[in-house]
């Protein structure tokens, strides 16, 4: 009997799935690669600043994030590298990656969502789209990323190779501000992204920001390599670290992983958070409060007390510590049936699909608002969407709440077979989409972006209150592209 019902399940989630990708088109965006000689001329014209303020926060008053790579959790945990690197702060056990593959998850650590990315192409996201960025300059924060190899500050290739091996060195998609269009059509904030070579001389002169990304290239993050020698680069980039008591002082550094390495198995990646801002009673412990990358944005706002993007940040889990300190209850979060290993129907999947409007109405953990600039672009197009019945799975409610809809998608599957009310067992909210989008932008002063208008369609996306894959996909449970995490889903749920 379990299998019939869910074979019957899968059968009829199969359909639709496959009637769905056949009338998908995806969106799609020009590439940019520069020869090599262009890049020479290009840097030769390439402008860099050194930017760095001192604005306090509750718990830290410098974040740097520093991403690793494609492994799973236990091959990350038991590395002796990285075990020597967890041993200097907290672990934490229960932080999960977004989706699968990679740029998906760096697009969304600052953007608050994925918008249905599901591959690692070019895209440009358009200038109305915001970022932390933009909550940041609002405060007056300073921000900025280093990544291993730029040919040139404020490069925007694709990628950048090796010039002697050609082996694969600097890639665009882990870079997760030169995704957004807001953050790269300002030159202020294009001269703030930089090479490891900047990284040191920042450091040494005592003048890195106070918002920082950094990403080792493809050898050192463990993409065309392994654990250990990710492990291996991690320790001796952190060791000098760790003694600099500039670097130090009050400074909370994540380092975690894009995603892990077996789609097939929950999306949990080994994470750590360590530095100045972490007491020593506390190195060596673990944590296993549920966080995403989207904690990365939510934890910042939390911490400088920043507006919001409207989108997935405005409910994600912060860190412990930093809870603690302004009173927040993060919220307890039954991962059982959760997996993270596919995306959702929407706005870079389906060109027919519109841009999903930020929450403007909602608040943040720590009460605060959507930055006011977002809301002035969004406003119409927001309260459009609501009355259009568009919805996608990132929704501001509950960061997983889907958990709650696939049981309640189940229930009402069955339930149009025998006649009864799916709701009436268990009910599942689906609320209206929250996501980002653009306005202010950077020098130290801030200068307000243009807006690109977006319309919803009405049809974009399916009711929450219809029954089928359509629901499931809004939920962002039912993928929109195949079936390998249906099936997981119904035989987790039911065999």
């Amino acid at each position: 009997m379990k299998f019939s019902t869910a074979s019957l399940i899968a059968s009829a989630l199969f359909t639709s799935a496959k009637a769905a990708e056949t009338t998908r088109t995806e969106r799609t965006f020009s590439s940019y690669l520069p020869s090599p000689s262009q890049v020479t001329e290009d840097a030769a014209n390439a402008s860099t600043i050194q930017w760095t303020t001192d604005v306090k926060g509750k718990v830290f008053d410098r974040f740097v994030v520093i991403w690793l790579e494609n492994t799973d959790f236990d091959q990350a945990a038991e590395q002796p590298d990285m075990a020597w690197v967890a041993s200097q702060g907290i672990t934490l056990t229960n932080y999960w990656a977004l989706t699968h593959p990679s740029e998906p998850n760096y697009m969304a650590s600052i953007g608050g969502d994925y918008f249905s990315l599901d591959d690692d192409r070019f895209v440009s996201l358009p200038k109305n789209i915001s970022t932390i960025a933009d909550l940041l300059d609002d405060k007056g924060i300073s921000f900025g990323a280093y990544q291993e190899h730029l040919p040139y500050t404020g490069f925007l290739g694709f990628n950048y190779s090796n010039q002697e091996n050609f082996a694969n060195d600097y890639v665009r998609k882990h870079n997760p501000f030169a995704l957004y269009d807001s953050y790269t059509s300002n030159s202020t904030r294009l001269s703030v992204m930089k090479d490891f070579t900047n990284f040191e001389k920042d450091l040494a002169d005592e003048k890195l920001p106070q918002y920082v990304i950094i990403t080792p290239n493809m050898t050192n993050d463990a993409h065309d390599t392994n654990i250990k020698v990710a492990g291996q680069w991690t320790r001796d980039f952190m060791t000098p670290l760790l003694k600099n008591d500039y670097f130090m002082n009050n400074t909370l550094v994540l380092i975690t992983f894009d995603e892990n390495e077996t789609y097939g198995e929950q999306n949990t990646v080994f994470s750590i958070l360590l530095g100045g801002a972490i007491s020593d009673d506390l190195k060596g412990t673990t944590d296993s409060t549920f966080y995403n990358h989207y904690s990365q944005i939510a934890s910042a706002e939390a911490n400088w007390d920043l507006y919001h993007l409207g989108r997935n940040d405005v409910t994600a889990n912060i860190w412990s510590s930093l809870a603690d300190t302004v009173g927040v209850t993060n919220e307890d979060v039954d991962t059982k049936y959760l997996v993270n290993n596919e995306t959702y129907h929407g706005y870079l999947y389906d060109d027919k699909i519109a841009i999903p409007a930020p929450n403007i109405s909602a608040t943040n953990v720590v009460g605060n608002s959507i930055l006011p600039a977002i809301s002035s672009v969004w406003a119409d197009e927001y309260s459009a969407q609501i009355k259009a019945g568009y919805f996608t799975s990132t929704t501001t409610l509950v960061t997983t709440g889907t958990l709650t809809n696939a049981v309640s998608i189940y229930e009402d599957v069955m339930a149009s077979s025998t006649g009864q009310s799916g709701s009436a067992k268990k009910s599942a909210t689906i609320t209206s989409n929250s996501a980002a989008t653009s306005t202010s932008s950077s020098d130290a002063e801030s200068s307000k972006v243009e807006a690109a208008s977006v319309s919803a369609s009405s049809s974009a996306m399916a009711s929450p209150s219809s029954l089928s894959s359509s629901k499931a996909a809004a939920a962002g449970i039912i993928p929109a592209t195949g079936v390998s995490a249906v099936a997981a889903l119904v035989f987790a749920l039911f065999m």
